[in-house]
């Protein structure tokens, strides 16, 4: 059964959700005001603090007016370093853009823009989804310009894919402290039936004839194309393969002028005795065998019917249909 899905919440996680009361963003751009982002110190950060406590310590004990200048300079260059993290976020503002679908077991992938408003450039940032996919990095972005910013994801089962909030870190620019912050865009993709490649079955007209395809009589050769696995050897074009046989792929002729061939792609024809994912992973592979092949084709799913037909959309609706079945 198809569903929204998400990472599950560990304990953690979901404390973290409670405390921060953290949820989709519906206004759009998202503005990084101060209430959003945090700062704490990183390890070389706490290191650095017990070391200027123990020079601090050392100055005293021994009265050195240059060990306490040295102590309070450093300190102060800790200081601005930790403001100089915090306004490395702070005023950014992160438009999200559409995500186009995927297949099961690909990586999808959502667009972010990244504007910097302010006079001073940004640097080192650190975008990735909470928990899962890979970091991305952004080394600069310029004054009053943009940056895109295209966040991975794995997508692991068919279904819309909802992968939940970004965390966007930075060390910049002494590696002192880290801030971060969580925005959570309205991010969604579909995610389709992982294909299986298999034969097509036979168009409707030879199906109900007996007859092989292509062979009305009343077609026009129209050119040549790539020989796929299941189709006869006897409308591969053999002239044009000899003339470069070591380098070329088979050949088969293409003919138009004639009815056009429409494959009914039903779940009653995949095997019962497989799972619903694996007949819907099979279907899947059906259509883009058909799409790659340039043919008419419909589908039929238990409760929904998709009239025949070919091209970028039809396959997107058909592909929508597999993804989404059950839910």
């Amino acid at each position: 059964m198809a569903r929204t899905f998400a990472r599950p919440l560990p304990l953690t996680a979901a404390f973290r959700r409670w405390l921060f009361r953290l949820g989709p963003d519906s206004d759009l751009p998202i503005i990084l005001t101060q209430r959003r982002i945090f700062i704490l110190p990183t390890g070389a950060g706490v290191l650095y603090g017990v070391v200027l406590i123990v020079m601090l310590i050392g100055a005293i004990n021994y009265n050195l007016s240059l060990g306490h200048a040295l102590v309070f300079l450093l300190m102060a260059l800790g200081l601005v370093a930790m403001v100089h993290t915090f306004r490395n976020l702070l005023g950014l503002r992160l438009t999200p853009g559409p995500a186009e679908a995927v297949f099961a077991g690909e990586t999808a992938r959502f667009p972010l823009f990244v504007e910097n408003p302010r006079r001073h450039a940004r640097y080192a940032l650190e975008l990735h989804f909470d928990g899962a996919g890979e970091t991305l990095r952004l080394d600069e972005i310029p004054a009053g310009e943009q940056r895109l910013a295209v966040i991975a994801y794995p997508a692991i089962r068919r279904g819309r894919l909802v992968p939940g909030r970004i965390t966007l870190a930075s060390r910049f620019p002494l590696g002192l402290f880290r801030t971060w912050c969580y925005p959570h865009p309205p991010f969604s993709c579909l995610v389709y039936p992982k294909p299986i490649d298999s034969p097509l079955p036979l168009p409707l007209a030879a199906a109900q004839s007996g007859e092989q395809p292509g062979k009305s009589g009343l077609e026009d050769f129209a050119g040549l194309r790539e020989r796929q696995p299941n189709e006869s050897p006897r409308h591969i074009a053999w002239k044009a393969v000899a003339r470069d046989a070591d380098h070329r792929p088979l050949l088969v002729k293409q003919f138009d002028g004639g009815g056009v061939d429409e494959i009914r792609l039903d779940w009653a024809m995949t095997d019962p005795g497989l799972d619903t994912e694996t007949r819907l992973s099979q279907l899947a592979g059906w259509i883009v065998a058909a799409e790659r092949r340039q043919q008419h084709y419909g589908l039929r799913l238990p409760g929904r019917e998709i009239a025949p037909g070919h091209g970028r959309l039809h396959r997107d609706t058909c592909l929508e249909a597999l993804a989404l079945y059950g839910d």
